[in-house]
C-alpha cells in the first residue's frame, strides 16, 4: 500500500505532535509492503526521524505565504499524489479534490463552534475561522472516509454541517509512556503550608477560550481565605489573551507569589511539569480532543476539570467539575480538592485507569487499518464506523 500524507497545514501542537507519533509507531501498523510519503514544511520533515519505508518530502511553497500554501495544497498536491499513492490521508482536516481516496481527520472544533469562534470579535483569527469552516465542511462532505477524536466532535460537525456521504471511524489519540505515573499518596490539608503549598498545574495554550483568567482568579479567592495553594500556568500563547492573562495577574497578584505564567514548555520535557504537581485544572470551553488532559489523567492527578463536553466524556468519574466562565465555581472545585485527600485519590485512580489504554501505539494501528479500509473501499469492501 502507497500511503499520502498531507501535512501542509500542519505548524504546530497537537497537529504535529500526532502526526510524530503515529509515524514512530507505523513499523506496528500496516503490515505488508508498505511505503509512506509525507507532504510538509521543511520544519516539520525536519522533526520527523528519517526511517527506512518513509520518505519526507519538504516543499518550499509551505514555507511561504499563506496563499502559495494553499494554492500549492489544493492545486499542485493532487497531481502528485495521484501518480504515488493509492490513498491520502489529511490529518489536518483540509485538502485539495484528489482522484484517489481521501481520508480527513477532524481536530479543530472552533470552526464549528461559532460561539466560542466569537470570542475572538472582530479580528483576523475569526475570519480565519469562518474561512476554515467553509474549507473544512467542504472538504469533509467530499473523503472518503473521516476520523474524528471524539463522539462529541462527530455530533457538534454532522449537526452544524449534515450527515457526511463518507464512512466515519472513531480514533482516540495516545499518551506518550513518560506521562504516566501511579497515583501518588494523598496528603491532607494539614500537611500543606504556605511554604510547602498544594501546586495546581494548568497545562495549555492561554487563549482566548481557555480562561486562564478565571482560574487565577480562583486561585486568589482561595489564597485570601488562608487556603495553602499556588497556580503555575503553562503553556504557549495567543497574544490578546496573553494581554489579558498578564493583566489579571497584575491586579491579582502582583508579585507572582501563588500565580506564576511559565511559558512554554517544550513538550519532551512537560512530563516533569506533571510529576511536580499536587493537583490539575483545565478550563477550555471548546474542545475536541485535548491531549493535555489525557496527560494529566496519564500522571495520576486528581483533576479538576471544566463541565463541558467532551472533558466529561473523557474524564467520566475521574474528575470534579465546574463552570469554567465563573471563577466561584472554580473556587469550589478546587476547594473539595484540597480539603478532601480521599475523594483526591479516588479521582486520580479513576482519572489514571481510564488513561491506561490511551497509547500512540494503539492509535497508529488504528488509523493505518482504517486508511486500508478505505483505500478498499472501491473494491466493494466498506470501511467500518467504529474503532476503539
Amino acid at each position: 500500500m502507497r500511503y499520502g500524507i498531507d501535512a501542509s497545514n500542519l505548524r504546530s501542537g497537537g497537529g504535529v505532535h500526532h502526526l510524530l507519533r503515529i509515524l514512530e509507531n507505523v513499523g506496528n501498523s500496516p503490515g505488508g509492503d508498505t511505503h509512506i510519503t509525507v507532504w510538509g514544511s521543511r520544519a516539520l520533515c525536519e522533526r520527523i526521524a528519517r526511517r527506512e519505508g518513509i520518505t519526507l518530502t519538504a516543499v518550499p511553497d509551505l514555507d511561504a505565504s499563506l496563499l502559495r500554501r494553499l494554492h500549492w495544497q489544493m492545486r499542485r498536491l493532487p497531481t502528485l499524489a495521484g501518480r504515488t499513492c493509492d490513498i491520502l490521508f489529511a490529518p489536518g482536516g483540509l485538502t485539495g479534490n484528489h482522484s484517489i481516496p481521501t481520508v480527513v481527520m477532524c481536530r479543530n472544533m472552533l470552526p464549528f463552534d461559532l460561539g466560542e469562534a466569537r470570542r475572538y470579535g472582530a479580528s483576523f483569527m475569526l475570519a480565519r475561522l469562518l474561512v476554515l469552516r467553509v474549507l473544512q465542511a467542504r472538504t469533509f462532505r467530499r473523503a472518503t472516509g473521516m476520523i474524528f477524536l471524539s463522539d462529541y466532535a462527530r455530533e457538534r460537525v454532522v449537526a452544524q454541517i449534515g450527515q457526511l456521504p463518507g464512512k466515519t471511524a472513531l480514533i482516540a489519540h495516545g499518551v506518550a509512556p513518560r506521562f504516566q505515573h501511579e497515583p501518588r499518596r494523598q496528603r491532607r490539608l494539614e500537611e500543606y503550608s504556605l511554604e510547602k503549598p498544594f501546586r495546581l498545574l494548568y497545562v495549555s495554550i492561554v487563549d482566548v477560550y481557555k480562561h486562564q483568567w478565571h482560574v487565577a482568579a480562583a486561585v486568589a479567592s482561595l489564597r485570601r481565605s488562608g487556603m495553602p495553594v499556588v497556580l503555575d500556568i503553562v503553556g504557549p500563547a495567543y497574544l490578546p489573551a496573553l494581554r489579558r492573562l498578564k493583566a489579571s495577574l497584575r491586579e491579582l497578584d502582583p508579585t507572582a507569589a501563588f500565580v506564576k505564567y511559565c511559558g512554554a514548555v517544550a513538550h519532551p520535557e512537560l512530563h516533569q511539569r506533571y510529576h511536580g504537581a499536587d493537583g490539575f485544572v483545565f478550563a477550555s470551553t471548546c474542545e475536541n480532543m485535548p491531549n493535555i488532559l489525557l496527560e494529566a489523567m496519564a500522571a495520576g492527578l486528581p483533576i479538576a476539570c471544566s463541565e463541558r463536553r467532551p472533558m466529561t466524556d473523557i474524564l467520566d468519574a475521574g474528575g470534579l467539575y465546574f463552570d469554567p466562565l465563573r471563577p466561584d465555581s472554580i473556587s469550589r472545585a478546587i476547594t473539595t480538592m484540597v480539603r478532601d485527600p480521599k475523594k483526591r485519590a479516588r479521582l486520580a485512580s479513576t482519572a489514571y485507569e481510564r488513561a491506561a489504554n490511551r497509547t500512540w501505539q494503539r492509535c497508529a494501528l488504528n488509523t493505518f487499518q482504517y486508511l486500508n479500509e478505505c483505500a478498499g473501499a472501491r473494491a466493494g469492501r466498506a470501511p467500518q464506523s467504529e474503532r476503539a
